[in-house]
């Protein structure tokens, strides 16, 4: 646990936790919970956020409340980071609690949405793509759970909340003006840029990369990997057939 002044009163994973190299490194977890909502602002700006505006078709209720709930947890993990470095740690972990129940909530609403985007798809190419929502059922809630159950070593608990988070992303950078086009290398690129933030900051920070962020980050690359390599299989199209009968 980080001490009020940045240093360290506690271990991570059974190793000490350097103090802090950069000044102003407890901003980096708030500034990038910032920069992530703002990725996910501008790219569902015309289909949702803007929409009045953009006048955009009207979107059924799932879609509204999937979007509330997507919106009210970047905007919880905004507050959640920015509780930590004010060393507010007290409201932090009873905020926690919320924010697993919204996870859970968030997980039932996406495989709702996967399915519901596959039962639209006009084209195997488009059934194929279902894989990449249902993976986020898997991964995000994985994270999560891992996040939640490593909560006593915050250093581990908060990369792995953020790696969570990117899982999230892809929908909205693959809507941000000419990243579409480029397919899986556009979304899911774009999307890593996270984690390569991430392991900037652990390398300016503590003169290494942490566990959590390259485990963490290597089941996210695996996952896009595998999604890709499965999406356009003949197995997959019948499994998301099945799923969408």
């Amino acid at each position: 646990m980080e001490s009020a002044a940045g240093g360290v009163v506690a271990a991570d994973l059974g190793r000490p936790i350097a103090a802090p190299r950069v000044r102003g490194a407890r901003l980096f977890y708030p500034a990038l919970s910032v920069a992530m909502l703002a990725v996910v602002f501008v790219g569902f700006a015309p289909s949702y956020y803007l929409k009045a505006a953009y006048g955009t078709t009207p979107l059924p209720l799932l879609f509204h409340v999937h979007g509330a709930a997507f919106t009210a947890w970047m905007l919880l993990l905004i507050v959640q980071t920015a509780l930590v470095a004010s060393g507010r740690t007290p409201l932090h972990r009873r905020l926690g609690v919320a924010g697993g129940w919204l996870a859970a909530t968030m997980t039932v609403l996406a495989w709702m949405m996967a399915i519901a985007g596959g039962r639209r798809a006009t084209s195997d190419a488009a059934l194929g793509f279902m894989i990449v929502p249902i993976g986020s059922v898997i991964v995000f809630p994985a994270l999560v759970g891992a996040a939640l159950m490593w909560r006593r070593f915050p250093a581990t608990h908060k990369r792995l909340m953020m790696i969570a988070t990117t899982e999230l992303l892809s929908a909205g950078v693959g809507r941000l003006p000419g990243v579409g086009g480029l397919g899986p290398l556009g979304f899911f690129g774009g999307t890593d840029l996270v984690l390569v933030a991430l392991l900037i900051h652990d390398r300016a920070t503590m003169g290494r990369f942490h566990k959590a962020t390259l485990w963490g980050g290597a089941l996210l690359i695996a996952s896009q990997v595998l999604r890709i390599v499965v999406g356009g299989t003949g197995a997959w199209l019948t499994v998301a057939r099945w799923l969408t009968a």
